[in-house]
């Protein structure tokens, strides 16, 4: 496939917008190349500037759990556009997908909506250290929670020293406060807590995570982490950016078993329009402004847009919770297909995959944390992403993403994808 259209609409964008793209994974410096520019989009496939059809896989990085251009949320889009787009006033929506959100989630009473996942995850830490009176957090290395400065930590020389900033523009201040565990290593965690005793306001991560490929914790992790919360007075914060009703209706929490104390939405819960959300019990949510004392504000949080395009979403998966089963079905599909090809053609990797998420890691060892993601042969996975690509199959432009399906794949959009594996290898 050639993308004549996409270069030069790519050297045009690098004059005006930094590196010419809003979100740097777009740029395609991970895996070398010109990024793809999309036009349209419907079901699950993109329609690029090229006029050349790709099989989706990353779904918008998972909100379009069922579909671009999903009817009942362009029609909600459209109804609502014509009646104003942003008031800065309350409106009765924003209580409407407020008790259905509550009524999917285990353990949440409140919730309050924001404009990203960024934002979410700021403000859920923020209010984890008001209710707490505590300042340090831990996080975990690989796990992303946006580009707010205290998330923007990268590893200091063991595993009780704090981290330092890893982008400028950070302060040492900040990173003082951010202490960094590695995923599923709870020996790392409890020496954490241990030198930092009556310190620690919340331990956040993703409880499976997507931003250095699919990571599932393995058995025990969280459970330990919710005893360690426990017995230490931490905040235990979910953030389900991604997984949030994606992997079951009342998301990881309800697939894992695990309750945390804070959670954090995003993707799915608008439906494809900018969104976010945090949640908890009530008694944590009442330091929230107005009621309590920690200020979060913003002007566009609520909006109508998106409030109305994510009612439409939570109220299709709640009235239909077998899209899971079927999500889950075709994702299991996909990976056994792959690791069969992968397998015959005696390329060496690994496949991680939960429900509707997974990742292709072409790596001998398992893939359970950051260290041993980076490990992995960037090389092979180049190859293959764009060897798929040629196929027409869009997977997501870095080894450290996840793959999101959406439920308007088809099996037939599986059978297409596997045998072009078969192509590139």
């Amino acid at each position: 496939m050639i993308y004549q259209r996409s270069s030069a609409l790519f050297e045009a964008a690098k004059k005006v917008i930094p590196g010419g793209v809003n979100s740097p994974v777009r740029a395609f410096n991970a895996v070398g190349g010109t990024p793809v520019f999309v036009k349209s989009a419907i079901g699950a496939y993109l329609q690029t500037e090229d006029d050349h059809r790709l099989i989706d896989y990353i779904s918008s990085w998972g909100p379009l759990i069922l579909g671009h251009a999903y009817s009942p949320v362009i029609d909600a889009i459209k109804n609502t556009a014509e009646k104003g787009t942003s008031f800065g006033i309350p409106t009765a929506v924003e209580t409407d997908i407020a008790n259905l959100a509550v009524s999917m989630v285990p353990n949440i009473d409140k919730i309050r909506f924001v404009n990203s996942g960024t934002e979410a995850c700021m403000s859920a830490v923020r209010l984890a250290r008001g209710f707490t009176a505590k300042e340090k957090i831990i996080k975990f290395a690989g796990c992303y929670h946006g580009h707010s400065d205290a998330f923007l930590i990268q590893a200091g020389s063991g595993a009780v020293t704090f981290g330092s900033p890893s982008s400028p523009g950070v302060t040492k201040g900040t990173a003082k406060d951010t202490l960094l565990a590695r995923y599923n290593d709870i020996d790392s965690v409890k020496a954490l807590v241990q030198a930092n005793q009556e310190e620690i306001a919340c331990i956040i991560l993703e409880p499976v995570a997507g931003n250095m490929g699919c990571i599932i914790p393995q058995a025990g992790f969280l459970e330990e982490l919710r005893s360690i919360c426990d017995a230490n007075g931490i905040l235990l914060v979910f953030d389900e950016v991604m997984t949030g009703f994606r992997l079951a209706a009342g998301g990881a929490q309800e697939c894992l078993g695990i309750n945390a104390d804070i959670v954090t939405f995003g993707k799915v819960i608008g439906g494809g329009l900018p969104v976010g959300a945090f949640a908890a019990r009530s008694e944590i949510m009442s330091y929230l402004a107005p009621e309590g004392p920690v200020y979060q504000a913003g002007t566009l949080s609520g909006n109508p847009l998106a409030m109305n395009a994510g009612l439409a979403m939570l109220t299709a998966l709640n009235e239909n919770p077998n899209v899971f089963k079927s999500l889950e079905e075709k994702t299991a599909l996909l990976a056994k297909g792959i690791a069969e090809v992968l397998t015959e053609k005696g390329v060496v990797h690994t496949i991680n995959r939960l429900g509707s998420m997974m990742s292709v890691h072409f790596s001998e060892e398992p893939v359970v944390d950051f260290d041993s993601a980076s490990r992995a042969n960037n090389d092979t996975f180049k190859k293959y992403f764009h060897g798929m690509l040629k196929e027409g199959v869009y997977l997501p432009p870095s080894a450290f993403e996840s793959y999101f399906l959406n439920d308007a794949l088809s099996y037939a959009d599986i059978d297409f994808t596997i045998e072009a594996v078969k192509k590139v290898f």
